[in-house]
């Protein structure tokens, strides 16, 4: 994931280690040393991801 997404609302397909695939809509907060740390926006819950298990994201554009 490009740093650039600090701070931004972004949606995610991410795979996890035991190989479950999900969706979520998460607020990047940080991006270190392969993870991704970030609140998820369902669950209100931090959350980190290892940037291998990261499948697809693009920013969410917000309406006005």
């Amino acid at each position: 994931m490009p740093v650039k997404y600090l701070g931004w609302l972004v949606e995610i397909i991410y795979q996890d280690q035991s190989g479950k695939i999900t969706k979520r809509r998460i607020q990047v907060k940080n991006i270190r040393s392969g993870l991704i740390k970030a609140d998820d926006l369902l669950s209100g819950q931090p959350r980190t991801f290892r940037e291998t298990g990261l499948l697809a994201c693009h920013p969410i554009k917000e309406s006005a």
